[in-house]
Formats: structure tokens, sequence, C-alpha cells
């Protein structure tokens, strides 16, 4: 992006991701009353914990909702009307209050003023089209960030009581290594199950995304290119969770996002090949055909090995209607890449999916979605068409974009 409004989003993201220098931080710098406190625990568990507005204020929203929520956000620039829509499928109104919390296991409290205030002159009034959400106008009582860097940290109390009263949750890019080490099998992971259980929002941004599938790219051994992928999807870059692959098990695990895996910054990483092979890995064996360890069939029935891949700047908004999930994707109005929605799934099980040598899986379908108008139906995985593309000897035949 080249424009003024451009440049501000694009460093502010960086903040919020930790990635920003110290200049540039202090340029970006939050007001003095956006931080309400931090505090530490004791000696055996540190963890920071920030606020902005008030978080002991009442609220008054509904315990349990009646349709679930999930934000899936593909990396880069925030999405901000993601956010907002967050705050409104979690029934939050100027009347009711609500606790919006962000987690993550590195960082600072970048989110909080973003989230919370119109524009960075510290404003509650309507927020604008874009650059900050404007949460206290639309009935945030506060925005509270946790940086969870341990499993002492996920098991404590205090930590778990802040995340257990949120009326939505969003996890923040970083490395999503850490939310398996530090966060699974955690008092944390039940939290975030149980909120979910009562369909309080939920969502995810680059390695927060990465982690909101029934399965995960784990990235333990760092992070892995399409290319090795491709070339040999046993390689030590391509670890998974839950390992071995099983259908409970998995970290949060959403119902609504059953049989998928899913990942970011899709287009501008150039990451459609490892997609391709973390979804042929979820494909069962079957005498000559599928991958060892995997769990599941290909072709187009209920309960197929299926992949969401997300393009920077895009967010899907996954709902629950009562009758089956839906999904719609948006950007924000100054976006100038694509941001586009993948939905891949393979028609036919790999022919060659072993560990040293390159894969093949031919006839994997691909579904681009990269208009805010149409509605996906994730349950019947149709809604925009697609195409199919093969993957032969570790190189795609076509261009999957």
């Amino acid at each position: 992006m080249t424009t003024r409004t451009g440049l501000l989003r694009a460093g502010r993201c960086l903040a919020r991701q930790g990635l920003v220098a110290a200049g540039l931080a202090l340029l970006l710098a939050t007001p003095p009353a956006a931080v309400a406190g931090s505090r530490k625990a004791g000696s055996t568990t540190s963890y920071s914990y920030f606020a902005t507005g008030n978080p002991d204020a009442a609220v008054s929203t509904p315990s349990t909702l009646n349709a679930s929520s999930f934000v899936l956000m593909g990396g880069g620039p925030d999405v901000d009307e993601a956010f907002r829509w967050m705050i409104s499928r979690a029934g939050i109104t100027p009347k009711t209050g609500g606790r919006f919390v962000v987690i993550r296991a590195t960082g600072t409290e970048a989110y909080n003023p973003y989230i919370y205030y119109s524009n960075d002159a510290s404003s509650t009034s309507s927020p604008p089209a874009e650059l900050w959400v404007g949460g206290a106008a639309l009935g945030l009582s506060s925005v509270e960030t946790l940086v969870i860097p341990s499993v002492e940290a996920a098991n404590d109390d205090t930590v778990n009581a802040i995340v257990g009263r949120a009326n939505a949750v969003f996890i923040a890019g970083g490395d999503q290594a850490d939310y398996i080490r530090y966060w699974k099998g955690t008092r944390l992971d039940a939290t975030l199950k149980n909120l979910m259980a009562k369909n309080i929002p939920l969502g995810g941004t680059s390695a927060g995304l990465a982690v909101l599938g029934q399965f995960d790219y784990a990235a333990l051994n760092g992070t892995v290119t399409s290319k090795q992928a491709l070339s040999n999807p046993y390689n030590k870059y391509m670890t998974l969770d839950p390992a071995p692959l099983a259908v409970t098990a998995g970290f949060i695990a959403p119902p609504a996002l059953a049989n998928l895996i899913t990942d970011s910054h899709l287009d501008t990483r150039d990451r459609m090949g490892r997609l391709f092979a973390f979804v042929a890995r979820l494909v069962k064996p079957d005498g000559t055909t599928g991958c060892s360890g995997g769990i599941l069939p290909a072709g187009s029935g209920t309960g197929t090995a299926r992949g969401i891949g997300i393009g920077v700047e895009t967010a899907l908004l996954v709902q629950g209607d009562g009758t089956g999930v839906t999904a719609r994707r948006v950007t924000n109005p100054s976006t100038t890449t694509e941001s586009a929605v993948y939905f891949v799934r393979p028609l036919n099980p790999p022919t060659s999916c072993v560990d040293g040598k390159p894969l093949t899986m031919t006839t994997v379908e691909v579904q681009k979605l990269a208009d805010s108008r149409t509605v996906f139906n994730l349950g019947e995985w149709r809604g925009v068409g697609g195409r199919t593309v093969d993957a032969v000897s570790g190189e795609l035949t076509a261009s999957p974009y």
C-alpha cells in the first residue's frame, strides 16, 4: 500500500504482531490512558495482563449464545469489520457492555487501543470505515490482552478467570508452535473449549488461525515452504497436530471446523502447495493410495479431508445458523490485495505420499472466494464453483490461484 491509510494500517499491524522496530513503535505508541493496567504473577508463574477500558464493569450479555461464530483471518493487515462482527455476534451493545480478550504467547497489548478506540485520538465515538474498530462505541466495556508464555501461565487461576469471563476471544499472530507447546492440554485449552461450547465468538489471525481447525499445522520444527512440503510431505518441518493424527485430542478443534486444516498468508507467500500437502496428510491409506497416518477419506462426501487457505488482509466469518455452518469473506476498503479465501479438497486420494518422495495427488478441487457478497456453505462445501489442480511428482500442474 502506498496511501497514508495503508502505511498506518501496515505499521499498526506490525506493532500488533510484535514485529515493529523501536522507532516505529514510538511513532505508533498508544496514548498512556489506553493501558489501564498491567501485572505479572509471582515468581513461579509469569504472564502479562493489560486492560483498556473498564474490565470490572458490569456486563449483561447472555452467558450462552444461540449459534457459533468464528473469525479466520489470514494475517497481514487486520480486518476491522471482522472484529466488529465478533462484537455484534457476542450480543454486545452499548446497553450490555462486554469484554473482548486477546491472547498470545509473545508480543504486546497493541490490539487493545485498535479494538477499543475509534481513532488515534482515543475517541470512543462511532468508528470510521477503517483503521480502528471502535469497540467502545459498539458497546465494549474493555479490551484485555494476556501474554501467556508457558504451560504454568496457561494453568494459572487468574489467567483462566480473565479468559473465562470473556464475551469474545481473539488469538493473535506469532508462532503456533508456542500455542501447541504452551497451551494445548492445559486449563486454558479447557477454558477455551468451555467458551466455545457456549458459542462465545472465537477468532485468530496467522498463527492464531493455524490452531483453529480440527487439525493444525504445528510448525514445531520451524516453518515449511510449498516446495519442501510437495517434495516430501513427511519432511521434518511437516509437523501436524494432533500427532499421531486422531479425530479427538486436537487443540481447541471447533466442531464447526471439523475435518479441516487451515493456512494463512496464502497467496503472498505462495503457500498453496503446502496446503495441498497438509490436506493430503489427512487422507487415510487404502492399499496403494492415501498417506500413512491419515485418518479421513478423500472425495466429495461428508467427513472428507479439507483445507482452507486465507490471503492477507482477509477474514472469513464463519457462523452457525441453526441449520448448518456458512461463511462470508470480508476485507478492508483500502486493500490493494485480492483478499481471497481458498477452499481445498482432494477428490481422489494421493497415489504417492511416502516419506522421502514427492507428492502425487490428482484432481484437487480449489474453490476461490474473492468477494464479500457470496455465502459459502461449509457443511455442503459449495458456494463459488471451482477448478481442479493436480500435484504430480511434487509439482502443481496449473496455477491454483
